[in-house]
């Protein structure tokens, strides 16, 4: 039987523990007891741990042996900028993204981002983060992604030109855009997608991701919520890197 896998809020030696509503999910929850084992993510291993000491706050587990991973280079290193909408829907996609291997999230504030979405997004962060670890434990990751402060697209643009080393594609509605998978290139190791709102990218915005030396492509003829594009995006592109 697979074992549940946690990621630990504090690592100390061979000891480590879940604190706050982390720890109070197994222990009101699930009901976990002492001595049950689970996988734990360490941060840098997985290992077997044992609870010890059980509470609302905290679990506490002595650490086993360690499990074996598969090298962190296996893994293809993909951002996902994702414009700011409706946050039900985002945060179902950051949920799937999160399951499918994304490595980093940046929110983007858009033209077409509604204003007040934008002006709780800051707010909103901590949320992100519960929802993209419990994602990263449910499909047994060993991290979650990180989930970076919102920027302007234009910043956006401009921070990452200078990545040479990253593939950068814009995903554009216009049927004239090359596939995804035709502009993916076959050596590309680490990709940056960018995802725009409801509505689409603007069209002063495609021009600063053209400046900034992003390539534009499609996902086909059918216009996608932007969660649907997130999510077919990315498992498009981590497919075509592996």
């Amino acid at each position: 039987m697979t074992r549940r896998r946690w990621i630990a809020d504090e690592v100390s030696g061979d000891t480590a523990a879940l604190v706050g509503d982390h720890a109070a999910h197994l222990a009101r929850v699930l009901r976990a007891e002492v001595g049950q084992e689970f996988d734990i993510a360490t941060g840098d291993e997985v290992r077997r741990g044992t609870i010890t000491t059980i509470g609302y706050d905290p679990v506490e587990f002595a650490l086993g042996k360690k499990t074996v991973l598969r090298s962190p280079g296996d893994a293809p290193k993909i951002t996902l900028a994702m414009a700011i909408f409706k946050f039900d829907r985002m945060e179902w996609g950051l949920e799937k993204c999160t399951e499918i291997g994304v490595t980093r999230i940046i929110p983007v504030i858009a033209r077409r981002s509604d204003a007040h979405l934008v002006a709780a997004a800051g707010k909103r962060r901590e949320r992100w983060l519960r929802v993209v670890r419990q994602a990263a434990e449910q499909s047994r990751r060993e991290a979650p992604p990180e989930i970076a402060p919102a920027v302007k697209v234009k910043d956006l643009a401009g921070d990452m030109v200078s990545a040479g080393s990253v593939t950068r594609i814009v995903l554009a509605e216009s049927e004239a855009d090359a596939r995804l998978g035709d502009v993916l290139p076959s050596w590309a190791t680490e990709v940056a997608l960018a995802i725009g709102p409801e509505g689409g990218w603007s069209d002063g915005e495609l021009a600063w991701f053209y400046e900034a030396g992003w390539t534009a492509a499609s996902l086909g003829g059918t216009i996608l919520r932007a969660e649907t594009a997130a999510i077919v995006g990315a498992a498009l592109v981590i497919d075509g890197l592996r």
